[in-house]
């Protein structure tokens, strides 16, 4: 996919596998005593790309990782960070376990440990190489190794800014948790504002109504699931779980959902709607949006040609291989790439940083004032036209801007940016015929400026 839109990108000889190699890969073995033995772990961090500092990227809990995805999820987050114009170069890591073995306590143990060979060779902190939660990791996760870090580095004023992702007790944003699948449905609330793009898929109207299928019920796709249908006004008619999924023509509780997963730790069982034990065939069932929203190839070559979403929108890191995402383009599918629609936890986390790094959280010096301000807006509303402001209205339109209000304010607004970047595109370069390869193109291009501007 890379190379695909890089052939369209003028660079000079070379500079085309430089930007697409890892800058380096670390790999880090190390023990810890649990359980009365000592047990051996193994993880890594990838940095791709150093063209701007610090670096940003996830740390996933995992069984079946490995170094090559390690690194193609660092390339992910370089054009990732490039795309939304954000200055961070790309990074990831990872460790391999499963956090569903081990106990509270043995965990903590485990990430600290592994926070300390990251912190030796400068690939934690906060003006060189910033991780923050991804598949298998939370708040619990990032908690331990800012303090991990903090410990390390007692003197450092700007230690909390070496993750991002953290409890707001220990300087977390609000609205980071929810971050990735807010930016998800702020980008196909962008995608509706375009009724010509929302034609090409043979849909037509606005998104209430519309149906969808969700693949992965993490933070990711509940979020994702939750706003869409509590705010949008969109049926889930389809979850895919590990062990299953669930079907139903009216609409799935998403809440009632999410309680009895966490609860059982599995969707089996459920009761108002089908359940389904082959999970990926609901998949392939008909509705208006697909959001895979948890692994790498959902989708392939082998079910691509039985989708029948015309817009799938991509939640996850590479949920389409290559082969899928060529099947679906010959099908006429509208795919609205990773690289964009996974940014929102990117673009938090970036708030989340520069409020570390500021010592101040957003909105504190002006609520108060925005308070007064609209207040006094009413009043003058009502002795203009002497009538009384709707009582049911007025704390709403009083009311100042919370940090909350902020942040989705700005990650509304980068991801509407980053729309119109790759629309704009689209429509000036006739041969750049989707959003994925335009999304590239903008990435690509934005780290080449960048590299000439450093000379290399």
């Amino acid at each position: 996919m890379y190379t695909r839109a890089a052939a369209l990108c003028p660079m000079e000889e070379g500079l085309q596998e430089r930007i697409r190699q890892c800058n380096s890969v670390y790999m880090v073995r190390f023990g810890v005593r649990l359980r009365g033995c000592m047990h051996s772990f193994v993880g890594w961090r990838a940095v791709h790309s150093e063209h701007f500092d610090p670096v940003k990227g996830g740390i996933r809990y995992a069984v079946d990782v490995d170094q090559e995805e390690v690194e193609a999820l660092a390339a992910l987050m370089t054009y990732k960070c490039a795309l939304v114009d954000i200055p961070f170069g790309g990074s990831k890591g990872a460790l391999k376990i499963d956090p569903a073995a081990w106990e509270e306590h043995e965990l903590e143990r485990i990430t600290r440990r592994f926070t300390q060979e990251l912190a030796r060779r400068n690939l934690i902190g906060p003006s060189q190489n910033v991780p923050a939660p991804d598949m298998g990791t939370g708040e619990r996760e990032m908690a331990w190794m800012a303090d991990e870090y903090r410990r390390r580095n007692p003197l450092d004023i700007n230690a909390a800014a070496c993750v991002t992702g953290k409890p707001i007790s220990r300087g977390g944003v609000d609205g980071r948790t929810e971050a990735t699948g807010r930016g998800v449905q702020y980008a196909i609330r962008e995608f509706f504002r375009h009724p010509d793009h929302v034609a090409k898929t043979g849909l037509s109207g606005e998104l209430r109504g519309k149906r969808v299928i969700v693949q992965g019920l993490g933070n990711v796709g509940y979020h994702a699931a939750k706003f869409l249908s509590e705010e949008d006004g969109c049926l889930i008619v389809g979850i895919v779980e590990r062990d299953g999924a669930l079907r139903s023509a009216t609409g799935l509780p998403v809440e009632k959902v999410r309680q009895h997963l966490r609860a059982k730790g599995k969707i089996a069982g459920f009761s108002g709607a089908q359940y389904v034990e082959k999970g990926s065939v609901v998949l392939e069932d008909g509705c208006d949006i697909l959001i895979p929203a948890a692994i790498e190839n959902v989708i392939t070559a082998e079910n691509a040609p039985r989708i029948s979403a015309p817009l799938v929108v991509e939640a996850a890191n590479g949920p389409t291989s290559l082969d899928g995402d060529r099947i679906l383009a010959e099908k006429g599918v509208t795919i609205l790439p990773d690289l964009f629609v996974n940014a929102g936890g990117v673009i938090v986390s970036y708030f989340e940083w520069v409020e570390n790094l500021s010592h101040m959280r957003f909105g504190l010096l002006e609520r108060r004032r925005q308070e007064i301000r609209n207040q006094q807006i009413a009043d003058i509303l009502e002795k203009m036209t002497g009538k009384t402001f709707p009582a049911d209205r007025l704390a709403d339109f009083i009311k100042g801007s919370r940090e909350v209000d902020l942040i989705r304010s700005g990650l509304d607004e980068m991801m509407r940016a980053a729309y119109a970047q790759m629309t704009t595109l689209m429509n000036s370069r006739p041969e750049v015929r989707d959003f994925r390869t335009a999304a590239y193109m903008i990435a690509i291009q934005r780290v080449v400026d960048a590299y000439k501007a450093l000379g290399i």
